[in-house]
């Protein structure tokens, strides 16, 4: 996560975490649907009008570092080495995600999405625009050259790989299987040779 450099941006950011860590240990001592916003805001000591300064919805307090994954994903082609490939960048922001998201405790976390429809949901609107987002990063790059479909195809193939990968009993040997076949489709659509590369080992 992005360390904030003032003091009111360092005192903001540390509210917000305050806010999410508070109404992530509720929902799992109490239950998601449980547990309300006034709950969380009083637990937490800020107003409900502080609250949602900070996150846009319930659903949005158990997806907090939301905005830093999707920051971190098109960083991994906008910020990566001049002429290296595109995938093997993409792949290695993606298995340092999936460690983040298979750490130890993050077990219960997950359990608790796949048992609420809404939080599903959220999940699922939270990956199409991440793909976006990486799709609209992928196709302004000149280095690369897919249509952009072929851009919004390896995106949503991607945050995929995320989403299997992190259901996986061997995450890491997950995101090397699937990553081989991304390489293959990106290979498919790239008719220059600077727009693919093979994925390390």
């Amino acid at each position: 996560m992005t360390v904030p450099t003032g003091r009111r941006e360092r005192k903001k950011a540390a509210t917000r975490q305050k806010i999410a860590d508070t109404a992530l240990r509720l929902f799992l001592e109490h239950g998601y649907d449980a547990v309300g916003i006034r709950d969380v805001a009083a637990e937490a000591d800020v107003a409900v009008t502080t609250l949602f300064s900070h996150f846009a919805s319930k659903e949005a307090l158990v997806f907090e570092q939301d905005e830093d994954f999707e920051q971190r994903l098109t960083r991994a082609v906008t910020d990566r080495a001049p002429h290296e490939p595109l995938v093997p960048a993409l792949r290695r922001e993606i298995q340092a995600l999936v460690r983040h998201c298979t750490a130890d405790g993050a077990a219960p976390i997950w359990h608790m999405i796949a048992a609420s429809p809404a939080l599903r949901e959220y999940e699922e609107s939270m990956r199409l625009r991440h793909a976006e987002s990486l799709a609209t990063a992928i196709a302004a790059d000149p280095d690369l050259s897919g249509t952009p479909t072929a851009c919004r195809a390896i995106a949503r193939f991607v945050i995929d790989a995320y989403s299997l990968a992190r259901e996986a009993a061997d995450p890491q040997a997950a995101v090397d299987e699937i990553f081989q076949m991304i390489e293959a489709a990106w290979a498919a659509t790239a008719p220059s040779g600077n727009s693919t590369g093979t994925a390390e080992p």
